[in-house]
């Protein structure tokens, strides 16, 4: 199983995933051109992708779905309150298909478990993503006002994780944001700090999590080797040694070969909790 976060922040999202022969997208928040761009440099064929998932209606999340889907003729998934409030995206031809939080299921050899977030979009959701033939599992929620006990759940258990690590709460306060907007983002269903992404990925911590990668950092109001530094500090003190890097919003990771991260942070997870 091999991912590469393509971009993350507020002017798009996408994260590239393969299990087997499968291919798909989480998120298409650039335009077409930057994804296609994007896959090319890392040696992706942009025609080889299976579908899109969709985890909200937030343009920084959906931009390209309708362009793509008609130029590659790649499915979108979405839920149905999602897909209404994409409407303007899509021209009738598209292959547009539905899936409800809660309910697992197949693209090729990918598994998709689609729970609810708590985020400001009509119905947002995360996802976790299991490679079927070896049963490698990858979480992902970008864009979340709080952790519930329902989503610690569902992220439970994953050997790689993509978590939203937006803001530092010293710079949102000094950030040019005006209050509306800074209150929407400290808000419950707005989206998390590093403080507070740092909490939570030391409560989903077990031995076989081999991954961390930091997404969805603000500009103005984070600095990724802060959000480094935060999360660090709190993955060295419970004694984690895997991989941990920060997602860019201009330029793609590198592709994470999820067995290849177990591989070489096994032994030293042995020991966790």
């Amino acid at each position: 199983m091999r991912l590469s976060v393509l971009g993350s922040g507020s002017g798009g999202n996408s994260i590239f995933v393969q299990a087997g022969n499968t291919r798909v997208l989480v998120d298409a928040g650039f335009s077409a051109k930057a994804i296609a761009t994007r896959l090319d440099g890392l040696g992706i064929s942009p025609d080889s992708i299976a579908a899109i998932v969709v985890t909200h209606e937030h343009s920084d999340h959906t931009s390209a779905v309708g362009v793509w889907a008609r130029r590659h003729g790649t499915p979108v998934y979405m839920t149905d309150r999602t897909r209404e409030a994409c409407a303007r995206l899509f021209r009738g031809q598209e292959d547009v298909r539905s899936y409800r939080t809660g309910h697992a299921f197949l693209i090729g050899d990918v598994r998709v478990e689609p729970f609810l977030t708590v985020h400001d979009a009509v119905d947002p959701v995360g996802v976790t993503i299991t490679d079927e033939c070896t049963g490698l599992r990858l979480g992902v929620a970008t864009d979340l006002g709080r952790p519930t006990t329902h989503i610690r759940h569902a992220l439970s258990g994953c050997d790689v994780l993509v978590l939203e690590a937006n803001h530092d709460e010293v710079m949102l306060h000094m950030s040019p944001y005006p209050p509306t907007v800074k209150r929407r983002i400290r808000s419950s269903h707005g989206h998390l700090s590093n403080q507070a992404a740092a909490r939570l990925v030391t409560e989903l911590l077990h031995p076989r999590l081999a991954g961390v990668v930091l997404a969805h950092l603000s500009k103005e109001a984070n600095r990724p080797e802060l959000a480094r530094q935060v999360v660090a500090a709190a993955l060295d003190e419970a004694g984690w040694q895997g991989h941990l890097e920060v997602a860019s919003q201009d330029v793609p990771t590198q592709i994470l070969d999820i067995e290849d991260l177990r591989y070489r942070s096994g032994p030293s997870q042995l020991s966790l909790l």
